[in-house]
């Protein structure tokens, strides 16, 4: 009796062999989450099952698998008459993406002991096969770096494609795989694999499009634009057509400062999630996004089945422009209001809650009535009243509020076109700017909250870090007394002045800066 009980604990001793968990990850946004990837071999004719909600391209790493262990010279799955299950936990967390190719196989091979074992712990394995063994890159690659340094794991395994993006994590061991044999070879000591080296900011040397010293003229535009850079504020321009407004917008992106490393890694892991990172094309320079007036809402906010980041959320820490305003549709533009306001975009389903960071600058474009002449001191415009207001009412109010200036964009005249080709005066402004964004750094340093501009204070943070000169105290309150601004508008306007007087390296908001800010607000059509 002694010898079966002691043989029943052998086989069920051997049987627990045939396990083996290892780690790999899904994204959720632009989060990752940690999935463990358990692996259990069974005796029973031949099956191979993936549970724990896996989506389509999921369930069907099975087939890859299987070729791709095939083509590489090892023994496949389908050359066993084993029941083999994979299960990806938490099994109430929907799984997506061919990511987890890599995981499932080092979790097949190590439960078929087709490998060494080793100790699995700290190691994180993503990547997705191709028939013949090779690793093709995947989307998130950052975001499960970033997932690592946060759980405190050691080690990351995916394509060679993504290491480079990866390693922007400091303090992860990213190991680049080109194929299978690669990975067995390193995991069992055979052909160790160096490490990516890491990822440091490669500031850009192109040009951008349009240079802020190309532009002639507009010189209370660049003034808004140098503003408007200086602290993250939103900007609305308003003028006929041909006037320069795109232009002028496209050059917001030539006097705005580089990046800080913690943005450059926010845009990344926003980009990489949206699988628009390729190999050495990371975003080493603020995004410009500029979507057509036709994008649909979730275009634009983001979301879908498998959700993804829209427009807002990838220009992150950039320009979201949006040329001929009032021709978006109006349900895309009121949902703009949200992110203006908190700096992220909250989309909620039935079952599921997702927030995307969409920290952006707004610079939007209009023509002041329907056929754009309103004003026009060289053409008539042939519009109604009603026509011009029922234009205008296409732009909500609330919508409006949350635009810090609006600035008027006249016609430019010819003598002016002809003048000088270029002049240097963008090179004072990136200068007052680098110094306006070094002031405002060293201002909210001691917060809890990490900010980087005047634009992303609270009203509390307003009212504790804004000092108003005494005569700036007095023409403050007599501006709230005989204008209708609101306290939304009151926060935007003390927010804009303060920048006024970092451009100008101002340590007290005087009068005059009020009187600046003011003015940008004056034109409020609600």
């Amino acid at each position: 009796m002694k010898q079966v009980r002691n043989h029943g604990c052998a086989k069920i001793a051997n049987m627990a062999k045939n396990l083996s968990k290892v780690y790999s990850a899904e994204l959720d946004g632009i989060k990752a989450k940690l999935i463990e990837v358990e692996t259990d071999i069974n005796v029973g004719l031949h099956s191979f099952n993936i549970v724990g909600l896996a989506d389509k391209a999921l369930s069907e790493s099975r087939e890859r698998i299987s070729s791709a262990l095939k083509n590489s010279g090892i023994k496949p799955p389908t050359k066993e008459n084993r029941k083999i299950t994979v299960n990806l936990a938490p099994a109430d967390v929907k799984k997506t993406g061919s990511q987890y190719d890599l995981a499932i196989t080092v979790g097949y091979l190590l439960a078929t002991k087709q490998i060494e074992e080793f100790d699995t712990r700290g190691k994180i394995f993503a990547g997705e096969l191709s028939l013949d063994g090779e690793l093709r890159p995947i989307s998130g690659a950052l975001n499960i770096a970033s997932l690592a340094k946060n759980k405190n794991f050691s080690e990351i395994f995916i394509p060679h494609a993504n290491a480079a993006e990866a390693a922007l994590i400091n303090k992860v061991k990213v190991i680049p795989i080109k194929n299978i044999q690669e990975i067995i070879a390193h995991l069992e000591n055979k052909k160790v694999i160096e490490p990516q080296t890491h990822t440091r900011i490669m500031p850009k040397t192109e040009e951008v499009s349009y240079d802020i010293n190309h532009i002639k003229g507009q010189m209370n535009a660049k003034r808004a634009l140098a503003i408007a850079a200086a602290g993250g504020h939103n900007i609305l321009m308003s003028g006929p057509p041909g006037s320069g407004k795109t232009m002028l917008a496209q050059a917001l992106m030539s006097i705005l400062p580089p990046l800080e490393m913690d943005e450059l890694i926010e845009i990344n892991q926003i980009y990489s999630a949206a699988g628009m990172l390729k190999e050495d094309s990371l975003m080493f320079r603020r995004p410009f996004r500029s979507p057509h007036h036709s994008a649909s809402l979730a275009a634009m906010v983001g979301g879908g089945t498998n959700p993804r980041p829209g427009e807002i959320s990838l220009a992150h820490r950039g320009v979201l422009f949006l040329d001929e305003l009032p021709e978006f549709h109006r349900d895309v533009l009121e949902a703009l209001r949200q992110p203006l306001e908190s700096g992220a975009i909250h989309i909620s389903r039935a079952k599921h809650n997702l927030e995307l960071p969409a920290k952006f600058t707004l610079a939007a474009a209009m023509n002041p009535c329907p056929c754009g002449y309103l004003g026009d001191a060289e053409k008539e415009c042939r519009c109604t009243a009603n026509e011009t207001l029922r234009y205008g009412k296409k732009i909500s109010g609330p919508l409006l509020d949350r635009i810090d200036m609006q600035v008027e964009v006249p016609r430019i005249k010819i003598e002016t076109l002809r003048g000088a080709s270029e002049t240097k005066e963008g090179d004072t402004l990136r200068e007052k700017i680098k110094l306006a964004r070094q002031i405002q750094k060293e201002r909210f340093k001691k917060l809890k909250n990490k900010i980087y501009t005047n634009s992303d204070m609270t009203s509390k943070q307003c009212d504790e870090l804004i000092h108003l000169a005494p005569e700036a105290d007095s023409f403050m309150k007599m501006v709230l007394d005989k204008s209708f601004i609101s306290a939304r508008g009151y926060y935007r306007m003390l927010k804009t002045a303060r920048t006024i007087a970092d451009l100008e390296n101002s340590e007290s908001v005087t009068s005059e800066h009020l009187s600046e800010a003011f003015n940008y607000k004056l034109k409020d059509k609600n």
